[in-house]
């Protein structure tokens, strides 16, 4: 099952989302039905409600696991397969890391992934200037996670390429098509 817009933001709700990380998700939405729509456009069959559903939600359990070491994706994972949200949980599971590298053809779930790490706060931003962000704020001087944390987003860089050899924008017009399009602007109550 796939939860309506309405009902993300209800479980948004339920589960305390913070406002910055609620603004956060929206943007993610935007961004990655932006892409999904383009893709459509250019006759991939992919599932719009999905790529919604899962940039609104991939973030659900960010509030829970601040003041705890519990893993925000799994712990997301577990909220959806617990609203019976199973295609979602493993999009939600995989927004920080994808397991076994980016597939030849992306899926719902690499447009979630590559969309979080283009939103900083609530703004687009480079994938550069997102790495840079992620590393001082979550690298603890640690050079061996740097590292896990550039491979991340070498993974990153290959899904973009992929994604935007189908697109009619590039990646650098990313922000400007959003805004001209004002992309699910209503749908996300703005």
């Amino acid at each position: 099952m796939i939860p309506s817009i309405a009902q993300c933001f209800r479980l948004m709700e339920q589960y305390a989302m913070l406002p910055n990380i609620r603004e956060h998700s929206v943007m993610v939405g935007r961004v990655a039905g932006l892409i999904g729509s383009g893709l459509a456009r250019a006759g991939r069959d992919l599932s719009q409600e999905l790529i919604v559903t899962g940039a609104l939600l991939h973030d659900i359990a960010k509030t829970a696991s601040l003041e705890t070491e519990l893993r925000h994706d799994e712990l997301g994972r577990e909220i959806c397969l617990r609203h019976g949200f199973d295609e979602l949980a493993e999009i939600v599971a995989e927004h920080v890391v994808l397991k076994g590298g980016p597939p030849e053809r992306c899926t719902e779930k690499e447009i979630v992934y590559y969309a979080d790490k283009r939103v900083l706060h609530d703004e687009i931003v480079t994938l550069e200037a997102r790495l840079d962000y992620i590393i001082h704020r979550y690298g603890n001087g640690d050079e061996g996670l740097h590292a896990r944390i550039r491979q991340n987003f070498a993974q990153a860089h290959a899904i973009e390429a992929r994604l935007f050899a189908e697109l009619d924008f590039s990646p650098e017009e990313l922000g400007e098509r959003l805004n001209r399009d004002l992309f699910l602007l209503e749908a996300f109550g703005a």
